[in-house]
């Protein structure tokens, strides 16, 4: 998927509220005494910046989209932007000791590809954190009863944390293992109508037409007039392993 045409309004679909910080959060510990980290698919550069600050570390982000890396640019011109994709990655054996990587894998065209150049580029002792979704949380997703096909197409699409684990310890790192992390999210539902006319996840870009139509219907009529917040659980999974 290009995700060029949403850079201009990415920050505002996908806001940094205080559940994005409490998990960037216990994703930078599991970065912590980093140097040099390397953010896999960037975006418009939040993750990365914020780490700069919390661990003190240089930073680098790639990301395929160009537009993304302009947003980047202008938040924090001192970390290194590099449009690559992560299959193919433009920095030499060993460099990193940290590599991160929120919501990117189920974008990969060769998941196996992916997660061995991520651990060529670490370097020994290093570590990397993968954050994904649990499979958990397809099957609560809120807006499961306006798009009925999400929860069996982010099935296919996500790789189980398992297959994340199995396939950094086949790339050569160890102790690899996940956490899930669950947190309560309120949703102002005008903010809610405003986000999925703008398809601010991938997957609904992925529904038939006429499935996003009529569920962007129904979800415009049941907000509508509606005060009180919409109440519901993500459910993450944390992957981490490290160089030997």
């Amino acid at each position: 998927m290009d995700f060029g045409p949403l850079a201009p309004r990415y920050d505002e679909l996908r806001p940094a509220g205080p559940e994005w910080y409490e998990l960037a959060e216990l994703t930078l510990a599991e970065l912590a005494g980093c140097r040099r980290l390397l953010d896999v698919g960037c975006g418009t550069g939040r993750l990365a910046t914020l780490a700069a600050d919390r661990l003190g570390a240089r930073v680098w982000g790639i990301d395929p989209s160009a537009e993304m890396l302009e947003a980047a640019r202008r938040r924090a011109p001192r970390i290194g932007w590099k449009q690559a994709h992560v299959e193919r990655l433009p920095f030499r054996d060993g460099w990193f000791d940290g590599v991160h990587a929120r919501l990117v894998l189920h974008l990969v065209e060769r998941l196996d590809d992916a997660l061995a150049e991520m651990a060529r580029v670490l370097g020994r002792s290093g570590r990397v954190a993968v954050v994904s979704f649990d499979f958990e949380h397809f099957d609560r997703f809120h807006l499961n009863p306006y798009f009925p096909s999400l929860p069996d197409l982010d099935r296919a699409r996500f790789p189980e944390p398992a297959a994340i684990c199995a396939g950094l310890e086949r790339a050569g790192l160890a102790d690899a293992r996940h956490r899930i992390v669950r947190q309560r999210v309120e949703v102002d539902p005008v903010r809610q109508v405003e986000r999925v006319r703008g398809r601010y996840i991938s997957s609904l870009h992925l529904l038939d037409p006429a499935e996003y139509a009529e569920g962007l219907a129904a979800l415009e009529r049941d907000m509508a007039g509606r005060t009180g917040a919409i109440e519901t659980e993500q459910v993450w999974s944390l992957v981490t392993a490290r160089r030997p």
